[in-house]
């Protein structure tokens, strides 16, 4: 695995592969590696002849109240990871080689970001899009991975690949678990020994949604009723339960389509999200 820090060098072996017209899977990722990225990883390894991985934390998608210094960080952890994943290429910018200058452009982001977390943090998904449009332009990759469990930041950079014509192929990759169905997060080692017995509710609530639209629930309070009762059995305390077109993020009236039923639940020391994606059956058909 190569290590590399600066732009030039970067572009040198992108540009090496290029022309030998190997097929490039890029992983961004923020460092602090943990099992999901790992997941990501192995993916672009599988369906690649290159794998890139970036680590880069980004100043930008860091609100007033959140401490971008103290940003968990351990490379050299995360170079060891990287490469027994087999990724090939670790792209280790610092803030000063991503963003030189005071910018003469700025991104915004106009929807998919005021709904879920993004309604409590503005400007977050300004500083995404931003960060991954030059990192796009570097890599030059043929596909790029993300993990669903953050489903409103695939939202995001689906519409910015559509919107802006990349050349590539968005990989969203289902959320990795632990065998009792808990959302794999960094998140859980701050959970009590009783929160993180009870933290499976959380999955089982979005299932039990999904299970009750696909045998032709369609009334959405009432699916929103299902999640709450479940999650409510917990110490935890609700954020949001919310149902939207997906990746749309549009709010449902009648249930139809592809649709994310997400969930925010504060427990003592962490915040969980978790979500399910599915496609609604058509009206008079059940799932079996």
């Amino acid at each position: 695995m190569k290590v590399v820090s600066h732009i030039h060098e970067l572009k040198e072996m992108i540009k090496q592969h290029q022309k030998k017209q190997h097929s490039i899977g890029f992983v961004p990722t923020m460092g602090f590696l943990h099992e999901g990225h790992l997941t990501l990883a192995k993916e672009a390894r599988d369906q690649n002849d290159i794998v890139v991985m970036s680590i880069f934390v980004n100043p930008l998608q860091f609100g007033p109240n959140e401490d971008f210094e103290s940003y968990p960080r351990d490379m050299k952890r995360d170079q060891r990871l990287a490469e027994e994943t087999g990724v090939d290429i670790l792209f280790t910018p610092d803030v000063k080689e991503m963003y030189k200058d005071e910018p003469s452009i700025t991104m915004t982001v106009q929807k998919r970001t005021d709904v879920l977390c993004g309604k409590k943090r503005p400007g977050h998904f300004d500083g995404v899009v931003t960060v991954l449009t030059k990192l796009f332009h570097l890599v030059a990759p043929t596909n790029v991975y993300f993990g669903l469990k953050d489903a409103q930041q695939v939202a995001v950079i689906d519409a910015m690949i559509k919107d802006f014509f990349f050349d590539l192929h968005l990989v969203s990759v289902p959320t990795v678990r632990e065998e009792d169905g808990l959302a794999k997060s960094s998140r859980n080692v701050y959970l009590s020994e009783t929160e993180r017995q009870e933290a499976p509710a959380l999955y089982r609530a979005l299932k039990k949604g999904q299970t009750a639209v696909e045998n032709g629930e369609h009334d959405v309070n009432r699916i929103y009723q299902l999640v709450e009762e479940e999650i409510l059995q917990t110490s935890g305390e609700i954020d949001y339960i919310d149902i939207y077109s997906y990746p749309e993020l549009e709010p449902l009236q009648h249930l139809t389509g592809q649709v994310i039923i997400a969930t925010a639940v504060k427990f003592s020391r962490a915040r969980l999200i978790d979500n399910v994606i599915f496609q609604v059956p058509e009206s008079g058909e059940k799932h079996v």
